[in-house]
């Protein structure tokens, strides 16, 4: 089977369940953007700092397939077969990040991104997380959603936040806090 097929060579695409949309379409932003964020976790994926939590962070990128896919259907074609989201998958998150916060010192301090590329890695993952939510939020406004995916990114973004200072924690890199500049 070849990968190309020149069905969007015009700027036109499929979701599932078979309506064309152009390629600029809401819809398609959203998520395309999962999929960036996804090519990110994956970035995660490969520090190797996260080696102990390869297999959480393949789970969070399972979950974004399952996402994507959801946001790719055609709204009101129930029928086709999709994988699902469950409540389960945002307590799984929610418990990683209790697990982490659980030796992280108390935030006293907004935290500036860096201290170590890999931290910054995560804090990039952090803010396409946002930027997807945001997309999808939006695409709510005109269109159903699944209420679930929304929860999910809100959560995620949460995730990435904890695990970045996890991350400083293990590489012994100081956080970077902001300090406001106050004018006198």
């Amino acid at each position: 089977m070849k990968i190309y097929t020149k069905t969007g060579d015009e700027g036109i695409t499929s979701l599932l369940g078979g309506i064309r949309v152009p390629k600029s379409d809401l819809r398609i932003d959203a998520y395309g953007t999962v999929d960036e964020l996804n090519s990110y976790v994956g970035l995660l994926r490969d520090q190797e700092v996260n080696a102990n939590r390869s297999d959480v962070l393949k789970e969070i990128q399972d979950r974004l397939f399952t996402l994507g896919a959801d946001l790719a259907t055609s709204p009101g074609k129930d029928k086709v077969k999709k994988p699902d989201l469950f409540e389960k998958d945002i307590e799984f998150l929610e418990a990683q990040m209790d697990q982490m916060e659980a030796s992280l010192p108390a935030l006293t301090a907004f935290i500036l991104p860096g201290g170590h590329q890999s931290v910054s890695f995560c804090h990039l993952a952090r803010t396409v997380c946002r930027r997807t939510e945001r997309l999808v939020v939006e695409l709510a406004s005109y269109e159903e959603v699944n209420p679930l995916v929304i929860k999910y990114l809100n959560r995620l973004s949460d995730y990435f936040f904890i695990l970045g200072r996890k991350m400083a924690q293990e590489l012994g890199v100081e956080e970077v806090t902001w300090s406001p500049r106050i004018q006198k």
